[in-house]
């Protein structure tokens, strides 16, 4: 199977098996794939301390990006989620508008066709690093000009694939021989490539989280006006921290290398995660001349409603069709990600089973993908991308599921303690753009729509045809709109 047959694969497993199967990995080892309501509830809710998280992704996690969000578990996982809720708040939010809306600038096109996944890549990652971080990495004049952070973070995905099986199986057996600088001697000779090219990302996403954290760490230390004179006016997500953490009791404080730590793992969270999104839904948009024009209309309308000026963090949320577009389009453009049934599956044998025994050390598999597409709950057309059914009422049978996802009644932003805290910097973000984009340009397929495919890796990325793997890309035509 490879990335293109992936989606398929997942498909298949739903439609001949059911919302629960058990499958067998590497060396024999036992594994749960599934998208019943109940069962995510129970996995990611009710009893998320019993299903942690493998140790292969806690330590490749904290190899990575040190000990943030991705690399923690148990009280120090809570420990820094209770420090950075507040950050990640409604309230603190809307002061991320203007912002964006100040970064998102629109330059004349001189060219009809463009590659819209680099861009919302260049995009995404200069609006988490003003809002989110208060650096600017990307000036966005020319395809020169992107910061050499951007094309690291990119480089980081394909490579993740990979090594998967070493991250799984080997790096948790390894991770605890000898002393840090013994595994950094053993990481330097081994002959892996792919290794290497981990291992300098790794060093380079640390040492400018680093150089940037210094940099606020000083201002901070200066006063408000030093605050107010960098980027993001001492209202970025990081500056917030920083103050909070100097509030905090001693016992729920984060230390320096915790909030670098916060900071590489925001970096690449917010990036790819976000560009990949906007730009499936640009491409669904290209497709859908109709909803763009409903779009366009009332995005259109908020503005003059609103003298031209940039709208407010309440007026963008109250826009029923763009939050329809957003959810329809996170609903359906999500892959999947690495207990008690709501619905009785049929064994082997012929047999109703109502609940199932996991085994201690069996891996789990919460299939986000076909829980969003569940035609027993979303009906017959839930394979369909459709924004108008957020417009009425959901089917009864969504609501009764009770799915357990924190956003929506879907598993886009996975759901529990392990959810995803900056599921509303996304969402607003995703809102800004598409607000500034749709106002001023028309969308359409280019001319290699058809060859377009996306690839199923840990995150989607399309590309122009299945011999072009390591080059994703998204040409589109845009045009100015004739006001």
């Amino acid at each position: 199977m490879d990335q293109y047959e992936g989606w398929g694969w997942n498909e298949s497993l739903a439609k001949k098996y059911g919302s629960t199967i058990g499958l067998r990995g590497p060396f024999g080892s036992k594994m749960l794939y599934t998208f019943d309501p109940k069962a995510m509830h129970t996995i990611l809710v009710k009893e998320s301390e019993t299903f942690e998280e493998t140790a292969g992704f806690i330590e490749f996690n904290k190899n990575v990006f040190g000990k943030g969000l991705l690399g923690t578990i148990g009280d120090h996982h809570r420990k820094q989620r209770k420090i950075l809720n507040p950050v990640f708040s409604a309230a603190h939010m809307r002061e991320m508008v203007p912002i964006f809306f100040e970064r998102f600038e629109l330059k004349s096109l001189s060219v009809n066709q463009i590659d819209i996944l680099q861009w919302l890549g260049r995009t995404a990652f200069e609006l988490i690093g003003q809002a989110g971080l208060g650096y600017s990495f990307d000036p966005m004049t020319d395809e020169g000009s992107a910061h050499p952070f951007s094309g690291v973070m990119k480089s980081l995905f394909p490579l993740l694939t990979p090594i998967v099986f070493w991250q799984l199986y080997i790096l948790p057996l390894v991770s605890n021989i000898g002393t840090p600088s013994f595994r950094r001697f053993v990481v330097n000779i081994l002959p892996w490539k792919n290794l290497h090219q981990m291992r300098d990302i790794t060093d380079y996403m640390r040492q400018v989280a680093t150089d940037i954290f210094v940099e606020k760490k000083r201002a901070l230390e200066a006063g408000d006006e030093a605050v107010r004179n960098q980027t993001g006016r001492g209202k970025d997500i990081i500056s917030v921290l920083m103050k909070e953490n100097m509030k905090a009791s001693k016992e729920d404080r984060l230390d320096e290398t915790e909030i670098i730590s916060q900071m590489t793992t925001m970096l690449f969270a917010a990036t790819d995660t976000t560009s990949s999104a906007l730009s499936r839904l640009l491409s669904l948009l290209s497709k859908h001349p109709e909803v763009q024009d409903k779009l366009r209309q009332e995005v259109t309308e908020a503005r003059r409603n609103n003298n031209g000026e940039d709208l407010s963090y309440n007026e963008i949320n109250s826009l029923p069709y763009l939050d329809a577009v957003c959810r329809e389009s996170l609903r359906f453009s999500l892959q999947d990600a690495v207990v008690p049934l709501s619905k009785p599956i049929i064994g082997n044998d012929g047999t109703q089973i109502r609940e199932i025994a996991v085994p201690r050390g069996t891996t789990i598999f919460i299939s986000m993908y076909n829980a969003n597409r569940n035609e027993d709950l979303w009906g017959p057309d839930a394979n369909e991308w459709k924004p108008e059914r957020w417009l009425s009422s959901l089917p009864e049978a969504i609501i009764e599921a009770h799915i357990p996802g924190i956003y929506a009644h879907q598993m886009t932003f996975s759901a529990g303690p392990r959810s995803c805290i900056g599921f509303k910097f996304s969402q607003l973000e995703m809102k800004v753009v598409l607000t500034v984009l749709f106002e001023h340009f028309i969308f359409s397929p280019s001319a290699k729509d058809s060859e377009i495919q996306w690839q199923m890796n840990a995150v989607a990325a399309p590309v122009v045809g299945k011999d072009n793997n390591f080059h994703p890309s998204l040409p589109v035509k845009m045009t100015l709109v004739d006001h």
